[in-house]
């Protein structure tokens, strides 16, 4: 945690307009990494959430442990999250693979010459510990006395009332003021915004705004009317239908599961005591009674009523304008994808602490423009990829993602694949650096789809079984992991040290 740098330049005070996730997160962040800000935050209950269950990256414990310095058994105590490897995909031609917050493809087994990506036609399995222990239903490794090692590139399922209840209480123990009032009116000057208007009568002034107010985009959209850049021509679906159910006896798995669906495809994410679901699609292709239905048909355990949600992927032109940052929702969206927001959120929020400790001053605003364009561009690109060259299901919908999906910024990256397949020349086709996935990232769906490639090229003697002696080891290793209720018991249990 960054604790003995103060702000610098004209910004004394920021005003957060909003208390999901958002504005929570990057209310704390603005605080321990910039002591000297004050902080106020400014929500309404009277505005509701999507709500749709939060998974997160592995961004999240690194942020919140290691640059925020939050205890871990706090938070393990307070916002009860389970923990979540990756996602297990049923997609593509392959039909099920995995993806977590490490390296598969791009790596090597000892003594190999080749990427373990160019091994993987028959199938993809095994080739890194975590996701043969998702494929068990195992969530960690154990040590010398059978305790689970909590440790690696791991992240969190985690229900959202549990999340903002702590980041509450983090926030106001770190120093920000939390208050409930609703936004009335907004004033604007030469800087940008001016003051606030509250329904309690109140008017709030600050040098410095952040605009956390979800789709509503009270600020940074309707009053100051910065433009918003559609990904639709990419992105093609515009609604979801939420529902869930209580657990009972179903194993409490350790990934995010990603379903194909007849018009787009559903999450699954696992709390301890809840399972959510919901399915993302487009309207154009089914319609709201249609996807309810195909919905139900596969979840007919869900007992929560479920609600449709509407959405527009894309982001604004400008996240910074004027004295006002947009973070979270008002900033961009491109699909209920949850881990995703809370990953740009964490970014946003402390690239702007960066930006505000160097004084804040239009070449900051600049370069904070030109990281968030690229991050959310990046993301549309890489959702892209998903979208394009799933196969697995022959309907309007997928036949249209194949043919009229855009890979945008990336689109080089598969041109190369195609001639080179999953090999190390790959990294001079990313369009800049850095990126968010990395060449792993892309190749997890390349090479989890069986996306062809042309240039197949010599296999070295040996390499095969090298390949397979590797496999045998990871697996191995995982032979005595623990599952998520096993590991959940560890750390609840009397003793227990992170």
């Amino acid at each position: 945690m960054i604790g003995d740098i103060d702000a610098r330049g004209s910004v004394r005070k920021v005003l957060v307009l909003g208390g999901g996730s958002a504005g929570l997160l990057a209310g704390l962040t603005l605080k321990r990494m910039v002591p000297g800000l004050e902080v106020e935050l400014v929500r309404s209950s009277e505005i509701g959430v999507i709500g749709v269950g939060e998974g997160t990256t592995a961004l999240f414990p690194a942020h919140l442990f290691g640059e925020l310095g939050i205890p871990k058994e706090r938070f393990y105590r307070e916002a009860e999250p389970t923990w979540k490897q990756g996602i297990r995909f049923l997609w593509g031609e392959r039909g099920d693979y995995f993806y977590d917050f490490g390296f598969q493809y791009d790596a090597k087994f000892p003594g190999m010459e080749r990427a373990a990506g160019y091994f993987c036609d028959e199938d993809c399995d095994d080739l890194n510990e975590t996701c043969a222990m998702m494929r068990r239903g195992k969530v960690f490794l154990t040590g010398p006395l059978g305790r689970p090692l909590i440790r690696g590139e791991y992240a969190f399922h985690i229900e959202n009332a549990k999340l903002v209840g702590c980041l509450e209480s983090l926030a106001r123990e770190a120093g920000v003021e939390l208050a409930e009032d609703l936004l009335e009116g907004v004033e604007t000057g030469e800087n940008g915004v001016a003051r606030l208007h509250f329904a309690s009568g109140a008017v709030r002034e600050a040098d410095f705004y952040v605009d956390a107010s979800g789709f509503r985009a009270e600020l940074i959209g309707k009053a100051l009317g910065e433009g918003f850049k559609s990904f639709e021509g990419g992105l093609f679906c515009d609604r979801a239908v939420v529902g869930g159910w209580e657990r009972t006896d179903e194993p409490l798995q350790a990934y995010t599961v990603a379903e194909t669906m007849d018009s787009g495809w559903c999450w699954k994410i696992e709390h301890e005591h809840y399972i959510n679901r919901g399915y993302v699609y487009s309207s154009p292709f089914v319609s709201d009674d249609e996807a309810l239905e195909e919905f139900l048909r596969c979840n007919p355990r869900v007992s929560s009523e479920p609600r449709v949600v509407r959405y527009r992927s894309g982001r604004r032109e400008r996240s910074w304008v004027g004295n006002v940052v947009a973070i979270g929702n008002a900033s961009g969206f491109v699909e209920p994808l949850e881990a995703t927001a809370l990953a740009q959120i964490i970014y946003a929020s402390k690239w702007l602490s960066l930006m505000l400790r160097e004084g804040g001053d239009e070449r900051g605003r600049e370069r904070y423009n030109d990281l968030m364009g690229k991050a959310w561009d990046e993301i549309r690109d890489f959702l892209a990829y998903h979208y394009k060259f799933n196969t697995l299901r022959d309907t309007a919908f997928w036949r249209h993602c194949r043919e009229e999906t855009s890979l945008g910024d990336f689109a080089g990256l598969y041109e190369m694949y195609r001639e080179v397949g999953p090999g190390p020349e790959l990294v001079t086709a990313l369009p800049f650096h850095p990126n968010i996935y990395g060449i792993e990232g892309y190749l997890a769906h390349l090479v989890g789809m069986r996306v062809p490639y042309r240039v197949r090229g010599e296999v070295r003697a040996g390499d095969r079984e090298m390949f397979e002696r590797g496999r045998r080891r990871v697996r191995a290793r995982v032979a005595a992991a623990v599952d998520s209720v096993e590991a959940l018991a560890a750390i609840r249990s009397e003793g227990w040290r992170f």
